[in-house]
């Protein structure tokens, strides 16, 4: 299971990289990872003191730091 949410929160930061700050709904849709999974990467990147979150209106936006 570890090894799912690594290789998760890998393509996660990847995608923030290229396309810069997203919704969840927006990560999981573009990146194909289902919506456990993202948050589960979310929590380990968050952890690892790798993002940042942000309310956005009514929306979550998380970021790369």
């Amino acid at each position: 299971m570890s090894n799912t949410i690594g290789d998760a929160a890998g393509k996660i930061w990847q995608f923030l990289d290229q396309n810069g700050a997203a919704s969840v709904t927006k990560i999981t849709n573009e990146t194909g990872i289902g919506k456990n999974d993202v948050q589960r990467a979310i929590g380990w990147l968050l952890k690892e003191d790798k993002l940042s979150i942000e309310l956005v209106g009514r929306t979550e936006t998380v970021s790369l730091k």
